[in-house]
């Protein structure tokens, strides 16, 4: 195995599911733990510091001598869970892929920055290479926020899986949760009853007009346009019974420009819609949480330095693109640190079969370097 592939099946190897979206998962810090000891041994200055309670980030610097401007490179250490899986922590290699948990999101691309920043280490650029090595993207990105208010740097890699393409654009969103009233009542006496579900039909009729009238109409020219789709519901308590209240917990994909007070508009005129004419539809929107899209300017000096980089190790240039998923680029960008995303291609993030491409995860190593060389001086 290659030295970036032993290292990213050391990784996997190490369950690290975040508790927050499957109970019962170990979180971090075993693997926070492995990657710390992994930098100090390499000689980056280390220190592991807790983003909430028991869940923490790796910070390691490979220190400059001085002058030079500073590189964030940029990886979580959390994955989603295993249920479908078949021996998700064992990694297997075939061919070129490396198949395991985690191995594609993204501890294959954790691995390639620890080498990098390892490698800057040796070298002492003049300016700081430093690894931000983070806990919880996958839920409520805490590691990357706590990173984002204490730490600066001239520009940063997030270094998600982007089929070795520069990514400069991403969505957001925005979680809503909608509740329908009814009245309970026996089933007998429809008189008296009022079916909160029947009344959340006529809104779930709006949220697919809608999806359907976003994605007809494209506006951006990297993610084309937001999305609206329904997540979860529930409702009722009996067969016998009218319901008295429906809960409906959605999801607004948004694009750069539109913002959540946008969104809650959007969604407060598709409830007055779906109970026009009805005087006893009543309804309220609240918004549960959202994150901002991202965008950074295709002349930005860190992405062309990224695509430049990547033109020489690949011996072709790569495309500029908008990738499909929120990443933590939106917090570090929001801190006012010029982004850009670029990773390794593989499959399967969140999926039952997993797998990175070990070929990129070795050009992505030798590209961090060039970058870091190039922008630290």
């Amino acid at each position: 195995m290659s030295e970036v592939a032993e290292l990213t099946a050391r990784l996997v190897e190490i369950e690290s599911i975040n508790p927050d979206v499957v109970s019962g998962g170990s979180g971090e810090a075993a693997v926070a733990r492995f990657v710390a000891e992994w930098c100090e041994r390499a000689g980056l200055e280390t220190s592991l510091e807790d983003a909430a309670p028991g869940r923490p980030n790796v910070i390691a610097i490979a220190r400059g001598t001085g002058g030079g401007r500073s590189l964030m490179l940029n990886a979580h250490m959390d994955t989603v869970g295993v249920a479908g899986m078949t021996d998700p922590f064992t990694p297997r290699i075939e061919s070129d892929r490396l198949y395991a948990r985690g191995a594609y999101d993204m501890k294959g691309s954790l691995a390639a920055c620890m080498l990098a920043a390892a490698e800057a280490g040796r070298r002492r650029f003049a300016g700081d290479v430093v690894l931000t090595s983070v806990a919880d993207e996958e839920f409520a990105s805490v590691g990357t926020e706590a990173v984002a208010a204490r730490m600066r740097a001239d520009a940063a890699i997030v270094t998600e899986p982007t089929e070795m393409q520069v990514g400069v654009a991403h969505r957001g969103f925005v979680n809503v949760e909608i509740e329908t009233r009814g009245r309970a009542a026996h089933g007998s006496s429809p008189e008296i009853g009022i079916d909160a579900i029947a009344k959340m039909g006529r809104v779930l009729v709006g949220i697919e007009q809608l999806d359907v009238s976003l994605r007809a109409s494209p506006t951006h020219a990297r993610l084309g346009s937001g999305s609206m789709h329904a997540s979860l519901i529930e409702g009722g308590q009996e067969y016998s019974s009218y319901p008295a209240r429906c809960v409906l917990q959605a999801e607004r994909r948004t694009i750069p420009g539109e913002t959540v007070a946008i969104v809650e508009r959007e969604l407060r005129e598709l409830v007055d819609n779906a109970g026009a004419g009805d005087d006893h539809f009543s309804a309220e929107v609240r918004a549960l949480a959202s994150r901002e899209p991202f965008e950074v300017a295709e002349s930005e000096a860190i992405v062309q330095m990224v695509r430049r980089h990547a033109t020489h190790v690949l011996g072709a240039e790569p495309e500029i693109v908008g990738v499909p998923f929120w990443a933590d680029s939106a917090l570090l960008a929001e801190a006012g640190i010029p982004t850009v995303l670029f990773g390794p291609s593989g499959e399967g993030a969140h999926a039952d079969v997993e797998w990175v491409r070990i070929a990129d995860l070795e050009c992505c190593v030798e590209i961090y370097v060039a970058v870091a060389a190039e922008l630290c001086g």
